[in-house]
């Protein structure tokens, strides 16, 4: 664990530069769990409507749901923690918080650093421009000005696109994103095909979706992340999981918040 954790391209992938080594922990973290009678989740918060704060400052949405579910049926509360993306895995790793439950995508290189339990979800990678633009694939985007969340895949992708001469600002979250395409500061931004369109639809912003070909738009999956080595967390987590799907639960929740079942 500690080797694929100090490895140099997890360290830059993920922020980890200068984090202590990861706080010792018990032989399973549902032991802590349990025994604290609280599981901590971390979250951003800026994610409509996966995470985002209502008008009594409350932390709610798809993801806050699934995570106060998982965390009834293993038999605790959930202390919902918001928090930066670009450090989230950092907080997890060094023991800030239990799991992160977070529309958080499973790739090769996170699952270098941590676990994930799932997936609960999918979705593809889009770039979403105004509705009115003349923006039509993304050689009309070359020489252009690009929002991406800080931290997320998303910005890896669009930095790592040889011949794009694209300009990149990153922003915190979702909500940002929107805005600054509506006050044309930015030509348009790259997120999930879901949660873009949703965070569009709740702003009230006529947004236009731009499908990328191939493997740059395929759906992925997106799972819950544990630290290492703690199989009876993850399968007890997992088992929640399940249990809501099989049960109607998972269903109700993602109608409340999303309108369809992404699974």
């Amino acid at each position: 664990m500690l080797k694929s954790l100090l490895g140099a391209s997890a360290i830059l992938a993920f922020g980890l530069v200068a984090v202590a080594a990861p706080t010792p922990v018990a032989a399973d973290d549902l032991d802590r769990v349990r025994d604290r009678g609280v599981l901590r989740v971390a979250l951003s918060g800026v994610y409509p409507p996966f995470s985002m704060t209502n008008d009594q400052n409350e932390v709610v949405g798809f993801d806050v749901d699934i995570a106060k579910e998982i965390a009834t049926r293993i038999g605790v509360e959930a202390e919902i923690i918001t928090t930066a993306w670009d450090g989230i895995i950092a907080g997890l790793v060094t023991g800030r918080f239990d799991t992160i439950i977070a529309s958080m995508s499973i790739t090769p290189e996170r699952q270098e650093v941590v676990d994930f339990v799932g997936p609960y979800y999918s979705a593809g990678r889009t770039i979403f421009v105004g509705e009115s633009s003349d923006f039509q694939d993304l050689d009309a985007l070359n020489g252009r000005t690009l929002g991406v969340t800080l931290g997320e895949t998303h910005e890896e992708w669009a930095r790592g696109q040889a011949g794009r001469d694209w300009t990149l600002r990153t922003y915190r979250g979702l909500n940002e994103l929107v805005l600054e395409v509506r006050n044309g500061r930015i030509d348009g931004f790259v997120a999930d095909s879901v949660a873009g369109a949703l965070a569009a639809r709740e702003s009230g912003t006529a947004l236009r979706a731009i499908e990328l070909p191939g493997d740059d738009g395929a759906s992925v999956d997106v799972g819950i992340a544990i630290r290492k080595d703690n199989p009876e967390l993850a399968a007890a987590m997992q088992t929640a999981l399940d249990e809501m799907m099989e049960d109607g639960t998972y269903m109700d929740i993602a109608m409340e918040w999303i309108g369809a079942d992404i699974r």
